[in-house]
């Protein structure tokens, strides 16, 4: 099997949350604990002239995301105990909990915030692809639960097919870890790295 990749198409997604919702149900996840985030991006202002009349070029749109399985994954080079693991066949990422002290390097140098460190455990947590249901046949519970179905997944020369590598705000520039994230963005979407946008709801996707 090769690289494993997820596809998000932003002309589709409404924001719902379902994804990240049923994440959290199907790995039983704690209250602060979130392996799929939907960022609420916005931009533009709204302007009231000397007359009174108010104009905005206000808009938002929803990015859904998480671990995106990367090329080059920082979180992997970084780890001090070599506790990251890259599956070769799927290219898939996960913790070794044997060796994770939780310290909390990975959680510092993802430019995606997708590794987390849970307290209680103190291990390292993280979005694993449903590595149990790939090796079934299925795909991840968040792509099965989307009722927009505004998520695929399927291998990085597919999912390449039907949009460009990470190419949205508020994502980083995807030369840095080349992750395997490819995106159709909505109208309104901004490009990667734009300082144009602000994340509505950053609590919910720290």
């Amino acid at each position: 099997m090769s690289q494993q990749a997820f596809y998000f198409d932003g002309t589709r997604c409404t924001g719902c949350k379902t994804c990240e919702m049923s994440c959290k149900d199907f790995k039983d996840l704690s209250v602060g604990y979130a392996f799929r985030n939907v960022s609420e991006v916005t931009l533009g202002e709204t302007k009231k002239d000397a007359a009174g009349n108010v104009t905005t070029s206000c808009v938002s749109y929803p990015v859904s995301m998480s671990c995106n399985h990367c090329d080059k994954p920082i979180c992997f080079e970084k780890c001090p105990q070599s506790a990251i693991v890259k599956d070769a066949d799927t290219g898939l990422m996960s913790i070794d909990e044997k060796k994770c002290i939780g310290c909390g390097t990975c959680a510092t140098v993802c430019p995606y915030n997708a590794p987390k460190v849970d307290k209680e455990k103190k291990k390292a947590v993280r979005c694993d692809g449903c590595a149990e249901r790939v090796a079934a046949g299925e795909k991840p519970v968040c792509v099965e639960a989307c009722p927009c179905r505004a998520l695929d997944f399927g291998s990085a020369d597919e999912m390449a097919k039907l949009g460009e590598r990470a190419n949205i705000a508020p994502l980083p520039d995807p030369a840095d870890t080349v992750p395997n994230f490819f995106v159709k963005p909505s109208a309104d979407a901004q490009p990667a790295g734009s300082k144009d946008i602000m994340v509505a709801n950053p609590l919910e996707v720290a």
